[in-house]
């Protein structure tokens, strides 16, 4: 019998400001940050991590809200984890008093993430295989009980999802040969960081054309007249035939991002994302109908399932950005893949930061083999940022992410960052 026997949490903050990585409308100096957990088990050659991410000031607060749901985690045995995977959240999820703080959004449920995360990364690392590949070979009925079904059945039953997963069983063997060998589809973020000069813009664009891109994307909001400059210099360097995405972080009211994406037309966007606050589904509903046939994109502060099921049932959105921290880990993520998949909607998660490619690969990969079955209009965000602090970084080649081979999840962060990026005494930061 593997038991958990502790907790090492850790908070990690990675000095992107100080050259503006990451800076857009919203937040123009982030440092990339993680609440880290390291799940140690009664075997010690085994031990499970997960995280959450945070742009540095509060990242304490996710730290010790992790702290504070240890007593749901310790003890666990993983043989009972894993004969009841919906318990893995729920145990969480479902305590009487720390729900108040949400519920089920917030500080307590990007902790939630971190140890979710952290207990799957267990179970597909004791089995020895990645995150992906542990899920898809779930039997249906498996992957539907690990979701909290709870304000979801108006819009998909338990006993619909696993009918819809059966259809998907014939083509699994094959969808999954093809992502070992093709990879899955993916575009890049990191030539359009708002603080960014125009030289280093033109550079990076020219560089990820370099590397094979065919899609990227750029962030807009502070200044309408300057991000149509900067989206036209950025088409001029990518040319009419690739992908250009426009990414706002939640700054416009709805009229104002109508109005700006007019606009921004011009270049010929494939979406726009997070045009209004997250949180106003008639809204992007409204941008959405204005704005056709130019997609809607939003979901990576969309913070819990019930949410996405709003978005999707309003037609508020054309494409579905899971974010596998903000949501409440796999299980959550799970449960709007699977919603998702019920309203034809793509899922392309939204990526950067700290491990988050290393999360949102693994939940694309499984959607394919599993859920969606389908790669149509389905990219993953790509950022080169932080990678080479990752014990398992992501290999990303000719504008497609490669499939994982490592066991686990993918985001434990190599021990000497940890010594050096942990605040406030690390090497760095001391």
């Amino acid at each position: 019998m593997t038991t958990i026997t502790d907790l090492v949490v850790s908070d990690v903050r990675f000095p992107t400001s100080e050259l503006l990585d990451g800076s857009d409308a919203m937040n123009p100096d982030p440092d990339y940050s993680a609440a880290y957990v390291e799940v140690r088990t009664s075997d010690p050659g085994l031990s499970g991590f997960g995280m959450t991410f945070t742009i540095g000031r509060g990242n304490e607060l996710c730290c010790a809200a992790i702290e504070a749901f240890a007593p749901h985690v310790i003890g666990r045995d993983l043989d009972a984890i894993e004969d009841d995977l919906g318990s893995i959240a729920t145990a969480l999820t479902h305590d009487s008093q720390l729900r108040w703080l949400g519920p089920e959004k917030g500080v307590v449920h990007l902790a939630t993430a971190a140890l979710v995360n952290a207990q799957w990364d267990l179970l597909a690392r004791r089995a020895g295989m990645p995150l992906w590949s542990y899920l898809a070979d779930l039997e249906p009925e498996a992957i539907v009980s690990a979701v909290d079904w709870r304000h979801l059945s108006d819009a998909l039953t338990p006993d619909d999802a696993v009918a819809m997963l059966r259809t998907r069983v014939p083509g699994r063997t094959e969808r999954e040969a093809y992502l070992r060998a093709e990879g899955y589809p993916a575009y890049v973020t990191s030539a359009g960081w708002l603080g960014y000069d125009d030289d280093k813009v033109r550079d990076r664009c020219r560089r990820a054309l370099a590397e094979g891109w065919t899609a990227l994307k750029m962030k807009v909001g502070v200044d309408l007249e300057d991000d149509l400059r900067r989206a036209r210099l950025i088409r001029d360097e990518i040319g009419p035939d690739r992908l250009l995405m426009l990414d706002a972080n939640q700054v416009w009211d709805v009229d104002p991002a109508i109005e700006a994406v007019k606009v921004l037309a011009e270049v010929d966007p494939y979406w726009i994302e997070e045009p209004t606050s997250p949180d106003d589904v008639l809204g992007h509903a409204r941008i959405r109908e204005a704005i056709a046939p130019i997609r809607v994109a939003t979901g990576e502060h969309a913070h819990n399932r019930v949410m996405y099921k709003q978005l999707l049932q309003a037609g508020a959105i054309d494409v579905a950005q899971i974010d596998g921290c903000r949501l409440g880990g796999v299980n959550e993520v799970i449960a709007v893949l699977l919603l998702a998949a019920r309203f034809d909607v793509p899922v392309c998660p939204h990526a950067g930061g700290v491990a988050l490619c290393e999360h949102v690969q693994q939940f694309s990969m499984f959607d394919h083999v599993a859920v969606s079955g389908s790669l149509d209009g389905r990219m993953i965000e790509y950022a080169d940022h932080l990678h080479e602090q990752m014990v398992d970084p992501v290999v990303v080649s000719e504008g497609r992410y490669r499939a994982p081979t490592a066991s686990g999840l993918g985001v434990q962060i190599r021990p000497d960052a940890v010594e050096r990026f942990r605040f406030p005494d690390g090497g760095h930061w001391s």
